[in-house]
């Protein structure tokens, strides 16, 4: 499961859980668990929605976050 931060034009950035990243020829990013930024339920969602479908034109830009589970696979610079 890859965890993105969607940017929604004049609307607060939301997570989503997707099973793979969308393709820019996708009509839709279609995603699963929606949520805000610090995982509270979106307020302008139904509740009990568990699947949102957000067209292209209403995306400003897309952050894939990083897995917490998952080891980093470069050096972090460390001052001593």
């Amino acid at each position: 499961m890859i965890t993105l931060l969607v940017h929604i034009a004049n609307a607060e950035a939301i997570k989503l859980d997707v099973e793979e990243i969308p393709a820019p020829t996708d009509p839709v990013i279609i995603g699963s668990n929606p949520r805000e930024r610090n995982d509270k339920d979106v307020t302008w969602l139904e509740d009990g929605v568990t699947t949102i479908m957000l067209p292209w034109w209403r995306i400003n830009f897309i952050e894939v976050l990083p897995d917490p589970d998952a080891q980093a696979d470069y050096p972090l610079p460390f001052r001593e």
